[in-house]
């Protein structure tokens, strides 16, 4: 019996649902910390962090309720390799576009922390779980003095949903003084009818009174949010990100779903070394 499967299950499915959200809060602080915690002077430094952050999201799913977790947060980049918890990117040579402008390329991986199991609320009794995944892509950013712009590809390199996902987004930063930084974005992102279809249909043999079966068609959701960061010192800051996703109609029109929105808060301490 592999060592694993020598703890109860109960501890089991703890471990699992501790690894989901910390995945996610990885996920979710990545783009904060890329551009709070940037190492000073030579950019070809290497730079890590440690420290801990408040996750709280609510998903769209009927009686589903809010989710609010602590979490450990580590992150680490050098002119190669950017990591935060689960999440990876290659770095690949960038252009340079006059004095002012640049391209910047990277191979990308990062497990999606969708899904649900049946016990996460009363409309999933009788459903198989919907796992999350790991998916691998590509990301371009185009750094500029009006905004950075961001485009990526992603699939699922798990199969589990065996979908797809393209995402482009807007972000400006501005410095208010010495010590805070307000980053202000907007993003849409379109998931192909796999994603849609695995994580928010209803199968034909899960099909019952009130949960009729739904295939899931592709759509495209839109994102306000903004990140705000406060640098106490050097090595020191706190943060806060608060977003709202738009969800597209043909996930509001699942059986499943009794939103039209999500929503996402991320709040948490960061220590460079």
């Amino acid at each position: 019996m592999p060592p694993f499967q020598r703890f109860p299950l109960r501890l089991q499915a703890t471990a699992v649902d501790l690894v989901r959200t910390s995945i996610l809060a990885a996920a979710l602080a990545h783009g904060i910390l890329a551009h709070a915690q940037q190492p000073p002077g030579d950019p070809e430094s290497t730079s890590w962090s440690l420290g801990a952050a408040v996750v709280s999201m609510q998903k769209p799913y009927i009686g589903m309720d809010r989710e609010t977790k602590v979490l450990p947060m580590l992150r680490f980049e050098n002119r190669y390799v950017r990591i935060f918890g689960p999440q990876i990117g290659l770095k690949l040579p960038g252009v340079d576009i006059g004095d002012s402008q640049k391209l910047n390329f990277s191979l990308i991986g990062k497990f999606d922390g969708s899904g649900y199991k049946a016990k996460d609320a009363p409309i999933f009794t009788g459903m198989s779980e919907r796992k999350g995944g790991f998916w691998a892509g590509a990301e371009m950013e185009w750094k500029n003095d009006f905004a950075d712009l961001q485009v990526s590809w992603m699939t699922d390199a798990s199969n589990k949903s065996k979908g797809q996902k393209f995402s482009i987004g807007l972000q400006k930063a501005w410095r208010v003084g010495q010590s805070v930084m307000l980053m202000p974005r907007v993003e849409a992102v379109w998931h192909d009818k796999k994603y849609v279809d695995y994580y928010y249909g209803v199968r034909a043999s899960e099909a019952r009174a009130g949960r009729p079966a739904y295939a899931g068609k592709a759509g495209t959701s839109a994102e306000l949010g903004l990140r705000s960061v406060y640098m106490i010192d050097q090595r020191n800051s706190v943060f806060l990100d608060v977003s709202v996703s738009s969800l597209p109609k043909s996930i509001k029109d699942s059986p499943l779903v009794n939103r039209s929105t999500e929503s996402r808060m991320l709040l948490g301490y960061t220590y460079r070394f």
